[in-house]
């Protein structure tokens, strides 16, 4: 890769724009759910299903339901998007209640 190219990459990456909201993650075989928050909705799946494989879930009703019921039987999906733009310094505050409100709506356990 050439150095502009590079720059250029590196300059892209930095401007993009990352959906921050609320996900569900979803067990189709005994339909249990477990609501958490992300700042880059993008970028979560990958790392909670990581954690999931190697057995290291913060979550201990989810690691336990990950390893009797597989990979496979767990789907994702993002709940709602937050615009941190309207939102400003309470991101995490606003977040924490999203969360909260999605676990009330979905019955389902927070993340």
């Amino acid at each position: 890769m050439q150095q502009d190219d590079r720059k250029a990459a590196i300059a892209a990456y930095k401007e993009r724009r990352v959906a921050t909201g609320v996900y569900a993650v979803r067990s189709a075989s005994t339909g249990r759910q477990w609501v958490g928050s992300a700042p880059d909705l993008a970028t979560i799946w990958n790392r909670l299903s990581f954690t999931l494989r190697q057995g290291h879930a913060p979550q201990r009703s989810l690691q336990a339901a990950w390893r009797e019921h597989g990979a496979e039987d767990f789907t994702f999906a993002v709940v709602e998007q937050v615009d941190v733009e309207k939102i400003g310094y309470g991101r995490d505050r606003a977040l924490r209640s999203r969360v909260e409100h999605w676990c009330e709506a979905l019955h389902a356990e927070p993340l």
